[in-house]
């Protein structure tokens, strides 16, 4: 009778839903925390101003009326604009900061699915994202 080479043990499914459901408790715990913290875009040195929390809800917008000229509505489209640009990047900003920061590596959870995290051996993405290799995506080939 010959020796059955012995399988190797299959990944610990209980570790990895426990710290799939740790990842996910992290992640609504972030949101929450993004959707009541505020952030305040600005423009013209202040004289425009959006407030909106961590999840872009807007919650205000102060204009200043020495830029309220009817005869250049422009000037005042041009500083509201930039004004929710600087907020969109500051709430961008508190997203990254607060989403990264106590998650855990995703690349280690898949890991513990037996090498899925580096695509199970399926030699990656083949490229796909890189330059020249976008083909994939829709766009054009840059030879």
């Amino acid at each position: 009778m010959t020796d059955m080479p012995m399988m190797p043990e299959g990944p610990d499914m209980g570790g990895l839903l426990e710290q799939a459901m740790a990842m996910q408790r992290q992640m609504l715990e972030a949101q929450q925390q993004l959707a009541v913290t505020e952030v305040t875009g600005e423009a013209g040195g202040s004289m425009v101003r959006v407030v909106m929390t961590g999840d872009f809800d807007v919650r205000s917008v102060h204009i200043d009326p020495s830029v309220v000229d009817p005869e250049d509505t422009e000037l005042l489209s041009d500083l509201v604009a930039a004004a929710f640009r600087n907020a969109v990047a500051e709430a961008i900003a508190l997203q990254s900061a607060g989403l990264g920061a106590d998650m855990p590596d995703v690349g280690q959870l898949l890991d513990g699915l037996g090498g899925l995290g580096a695509l199970g051996g399926l030699g990656g993405l083949g490229g796909l994202g890189e330059p020249g290799n976008n083909r994939a995506l829709g766009e054009a080939d840059d030879t």
